[in-house]
């Protein structure tokens, strides 16, 4: 078993919880100096070391795991993607700097991104366009929603515990959450359903009627129901939620309170003991997941994402929701990939592929540029005002986990997951990428120097000149 080096995580949760290293050395039974050495990376952590810490302190054992830093150090790299081009700072550098103090990390890593932004305001005012509105922010009001299910790792613990309470009070049972919602709403909070609004939904709090378009299917008409019932119940924690990153009745926060009462909706209608039982037991087969509680394929494959309850963990997904132009529209992750900020997402990912075939799942084993691979899932869902003529919209939808976690997905079943070459090389975006003979190369790599030879054609459309 490989040795677990955490020094910095372990001292700064000690920190975070203020107490000494006498007094932490006390509790998990071992020397001060001792102690002193795992703070400083000199000893590794040990197997009941690491189990007096769940216990003492409420953390996974994955919290000290270093695959925690592996979305540091991407971000790190795209957010000082110039300083690695000039050869400033090294990959090696930051995979260190994540990995020994990554709360400084974190802080470079918004300072980078933030550089980043002012950058693109200050280009933005000398072209002119800022005199005249036509601004294009670096990071939209949605952008600091993502970013704040993000950090989260997609799992809210309160508010999915709380949703399940809920679900047990109203009886929430396959086949019948509508009625129950219903009932709930029109005895508790006198709110009656009302199927003629012209938008997916409108709750009017005057004369406490919701609207539901009659154009919805019976699952999206129970989580705007469970949307509702979330909001009149349990109003003042979402408000919590939301405040914690952002100001109160401004705009993110009023867009990251609807977020966390969407989190709870689909919380009530997919209670997390009931569905990750389910979830294990039919192998995370999305498909006979929507069946059993009569929901879209987009709103099971989100709630699998959030599967991170400690001691009842379902598999760590990433799930993402890109447009055929590749706009991410959402994303979210519980594992160690990354999502690309800059220079769009890699063309050879499987997402783009489900364009190609609608509503079939395709199965890709995907490795990224530092060998971890990937099994992902994709289908494209679709989405009409029902009308003729009427322009939908169509979204792929991408599930992806560890390769680790591989097994457990039906998706496995006849893969050779053990066969390194049998995946396909992805990156996190052709502006970072560090694969240099990808033909699918939109942008020159950072930090090399091209080969350019008029008397030479090459098939890689970015070829790199030999190291002097």
């Amino acid at each position: 078993m490989s040795k677990t080096y955490a020094g910095a995580r372990l001292r700064r949760l000690r920190e975070e919880r203020r107490m000494s290293q006498a007094e932490l050395a006390r509790v998990l039974a071992i020397s001060p100096s001792y102690l002193n050495q795992m703070e400083h990376d000199s000893r590794p952590l040990t197997v009941p070391v690491l189990l007096r810490l769940t216990e003492t302190f409420g953390v996974d054992t994955a919290f000290f795991s270093e695959h925690d830093t592996s979305r540091l150090v991407a971000g790190l790299r795209e957010a000082m993607a110039d300083e690695v081009a000039a050869g400033r700072i090294s990959a090696a550098d930051l995979s260190e700097l994540a990995t020994r103090l990554p709360a400084v990390g974190e802080v470079l890593l918004q300072l980078g991104r933030r550089n980043l932004e002012l950058g693109e305001q200050l280009a933005e005012a000398a072209d002119g366009r800022a005199a005249t509105g036509e601004t294009t922010a670096a990071r939209t009001p949605h952008e600091e929603i993502r970013e704040f299910f993000y950090r989260r790792r997609n799992y809210l613990h309160e508010a999915d515990t709380a949703a399940e309470e809920l679900a047990a009070a109203v009886g929430i049972r396959p086949g019948e959450v509508r009625q129950a919602l219903a009932a709930r709403l029109a005895d508790r909070h006198g709110v009656r359903i009302a199927s003629d609004a012209d938008t997916p939904h409108h709750y009017d709090p005057q004369d406490r009627t919701l609207h539901l378009s009659p154009r919805l299917r019976p699952g999206q008409q129970a989580f705007r129901m469970a949307t509702q019932l979330g909001l009149l119940e349990h109003g003042e924690e979402l408000s919590r939620h939301a405040s914690e990153d952002f100001a109160e009745d401004s705009t993110t926060w009023k867009l990251a309170r609807i977020g966390v009462a969407n989190y709870f909706a689909a919380a009530l209608v997919l209670p997390y003991t009931v569905f990750h039982s389910a979830a294990e037991e039919l192998r995370y087969d999305i498909e006979r997941l929507t069946d059993r509680f009569g929901l879209g394929y987009e709103t099971v494959s989100h709630r699998l994402s959030t599967l991170q309850r400690p001691r009842l963990r379902g598999v760590p997904f990433s799930f993402v929701r890109v447009d055929r132009a590749g706009n991410m529209s959402k994303r979210q992750s519980a594992t160690g990939f990354h999502f690309s900020r800059a220079g769009g997402t890699c063309p050879l990912w499987n997402v783009y592929e489900a364009f190609a075939a609608p509503g079939r799942i395709h199965v890709q084993i995907a490795a990224m540029p530092d060998g971890r691979r990937y099994l992902w899932t994709a289908r494209t869902v679709t989405r009409s005002r029902g009308g003729w003529g009427e322009p939908g919209k169509s979204f792929a939808i991408g599930l992806g986990c560890e390769i680790r976690h591989a097994s457990r997905l039906v998706y496995s079943d006849g893969l050779d997951l053990d066969n390194a070459s049998a995946a396909t090389p992805i990156g996190m975006g052709c502006r970072v990428c560090e694969r240099l003979d990808c033909p699918q190369r939109a942008v020159p790599p950072l930090g090399q120097r091209l080969a350019i030879d008029e008397n030479t054609s090459t098939f890689v459309p970015y070829p790199i000149a030999p190291s002097p």
